[in-house]
Parts: C-alpha cells; sequence; structure tokens
C-alpha cells in the first residue's frame, strides 16, 4: 500500500471502557509482537489504576484482564514496560513509581520507587531493561538501576531543567535519555564510561531551533537516527543526529533541527509516536489524530513531512496520548481526557 496516495483512513476497531476518569497514557507490551502472542497494552488514568488490555486472538476484541489498584493513592499519569514485557512501571502523582511483575496472569506490585518530592510524570526503560527513568514536577530525572531480587537503586538525580519535567525516553538502541519541560527545552543525557557520572551534553532550546513553549513528549524513529518532539508551541520538530558515530564509541553526536511541522494544529499536542514503517501520529487538545509521512519530493532544502490524514473528533476530548501497536503495523491507540482508549487501524478507504 502507498501511503501518499490518499486512499487511507483510520478506521475505529474499537472503543474501551472502564476508567472512571481521564485516560493519560498508554504502553503496548512489547512481548506481544510476537505472532503468536496476544496483543497486551497498559492503561493509566486520573481514576488511580492502571489497566491491562488483551486482544483476543480468535474474536480479535479488546477486554480488559486486570485492574491494578489500591497501589497509588493519586493520579498515575504515566506507565512502561520492560523490554521483556515482565516488569510495569507506574508514575504517579503521589510522588512515588510502582513496579509490577505479572505472576502467572496476576499483577503483584513487587516494589515502591519513592524520591521524587511530588509528582512523578513519567517513567520510562532503557533498551537493555538494566535502568529505569523517572521525572517529575520537582524539575528532576531520576536514574535508577535494576539490581536482582525487583531490587531498584537511585543513582543519579540529574538537575538542569527549570521547570516541571513532562516527560523521560530512553533511546531505543543506545543508554542516552532524553527530557522534555514545561521550561521549553529537550534535554539530553549522557554517560562517557558504564560507571561514569551521567552530564546534559546537549539542551535543545528556542536558540537551537528548539520549542517556543512547554515540550510534551517526543519519540523516535525505529532506526534511531531522528526524534520528533511535539510541544504546546503547536508545532512538531523533527531532529536527527548520526548514530552511528555514537555507537562506534566515538563520542557524542549532538542532534540537529531538520525541519518543523507547523499550521496544522490549532491546540497544544501532547503526544507523538513513531510507527516503524515511519508514520508519525499527533494526539491533541483538539481531540484529533492527525498522521504524517515524509514527503518524497526530493526537495533541495532537506527532509519535509507532510499530513497523511486527520481524524477529526477522534475522542470527545484532549486526545492525551497515541502509540503505535510494536507487532501490527498499522494498529494505533489512544486515550483521551473522555476516559476512553480507542483501537485505529490504518487501511484503505473501502
Amino acid at each position: 500500500m502507498e501511503l501518499l496516495d490518499g486512499n487511507l483512513e483510520l478506521k475505529e476497531v474499537q472503543k474501551l471502557q472502564g476508567h472512571t476518569d481521564r485516560v493519560w497514557s498508554l504502553a503496548w507490551n512489547p512481548a506481544t509482537a510476537a505472532a503468536d502472542v496476544p496483543k497486551v497494552f497498559a492503561s493509566c488514568s486520573g481514576d488511580k489504576t492502571v489497566r491491562i488490555w488483551e486482544e483476543s486472538p480468535s474474536t480479535r476484541s479488546w477486554d480488559c484482564k486486570a485492574v491494578l489498584e489500591e497501589t497509588h493513592t493519586r493520579t498515575v499519569r504515566s506507565c512502561a514496560w520492560s523490554p521483556s514485557g515482565r516488569l510495569l512501571a507506574t508514575a504517579s502523582f503521589d510522588a512515588t513509581t510502582a513496579i509490577w511483575e505479572n505472576v502467572g496472569g496476576d499483577f503483584e506490585c513487587v516494589s515502591t520507587l519513592e524520591g521524587h518530592e511530588n509528582e512523578v510524570k513519567s517513567v520510562s526503560w532503557n533498551a537493555s531493561g538494566s535502568l529505569l527513568a523517572t521525572c517529575g514536577r520537582d524539575k528532576t530525572v531520576w536514574i535508577w538501576e535494576v539490581m536482582p531480587g525487583n531490587e531498584f537503586e537511585c543513582i543519579q538525580v540529574l538537575q538542569g531543567h527549570t521547570q516541571d519535567v513532562k516527560m523521560v525516553e530512553w533511546h531505543p538502541t543506545m543508554d542516552i535519555l532524553f527530557s522534555c519541560s514545561y521550561d521549553n527545552t529537550v534535554k539530553v543525557w549522557w554517560s562517557d564510561d558504564a560507571d561514569g557520572d551521567w552530564s546534559c551534553v546537549q539542551t535543545l532550546g528556542e536558540s537551537s531551533n528548539g520549542h517556543s513553549s512547554t515540550v510534551w513528549s517526543l519519540a523516535f524513529n525505529a532506526k534511531g537516527d531522528k526524534l520528533v518532539t511535539c510541544s504546546d508551541d503547536l508545532t512538531m520538530k523533527i531532529w536527527e543526529a548520526d548514530i552511528i558515530r555514537m555507537q562506534s564509541g566515538d563520542g557524542y553526536a549532538p542532534w540537529n533541527h531538520l525541519c518543523t511541522l507547523s499550521g496544522y494544529h490549532d491546540r497544544t499536542i501532547f503526544s507523538v509516536h513513531w510507527s516503524r514503517e515511519g508514520i508519525i501520529a499527533s494526539g491533541a487538545a483538539d481531540d484529533a489524530v492527525r498522521l504524517f509521512v515524509e514527503s518524497k519530493d526530493g526537495s533541495m532544502n532537506g527532509s519535509s513531512y507532510q499530513l497523511l490524514l486527520k481524524k477529526e473528533k477522534a475522542h470527545d476530548m484532549d486526545v492525551n496520548s497515541v502509540q503505535w501497536c510494536p507487532g501490527e503495523k498499522r494498529l494505533l491507540a489512544s486515550a483521551s481526557d473522555d476516559g476512553t482508549i480507542k483501537i485505529w487501524e490504518l487501511g484503505a478507504l473501502p
């Protein structure tokens, strides 16, 4: 299917109800990318719970398999699976991050990470599952080492942001950490050697073609050489780095601004996610979901991206999170202030 022939639609597969407050975030279990494993994702909400959803392979319908409750005492803002899919980390406004383990289908809280002064906004695992990052309203980013026996030890608290840190995200192949903040910047954190201290090696700010308002979210393409960021300034920005150089151990290579996607959104963009085949999804405060792809016009002035489609009124309220399924490349999930999650399939118009 040629993406740019324009005959595509985002078809609603199912609307999932159960949360009793806004749904902030969702995360697909990476282990379910395998063909013979049912697809599973987690969602988290202002109702203080996390829900585990699973697709029935026979009926292709989605059901809530578990509700993780009575652990967090306030909003659960973010959730993330370890690379193996065995552990789920959940970050809450109650200033804790909980670690859940799937024990024969039952999820048990096996560890609680404490240390942030107040709301924890985001949590992310590195590619190998050996490190966990959290961030929060206290302007800090914490790096935790995963120890045997579900123990977690904070190895460093990273300070540099001047405001609430909205999101942390590890690079998909390298131990480089990215954080975005209410201070309008994205910071890149890096450690020269395995035992070394982490430090901020780059700040993507307004003076370096960065955003002019809160940066809400970021995501990487499959290869990891491009990064997309989205903001309260109504734009998305694409960044590029020489990851071959970094992977060869030749030191840090900076991220450079490639292009800015502006004029597509007229309300805050809360979430961006890049599919394995290169489609960027965005979720925004105008209740819509948009898909973007790189233009194939071969223009001389570098890279450009164009709107593939816009799904108006994807939800009744703000779209807080959009996430592509790791297994089926054309399946997208979205979460909203309206309390629902929707599963979408990108396909040809009938």
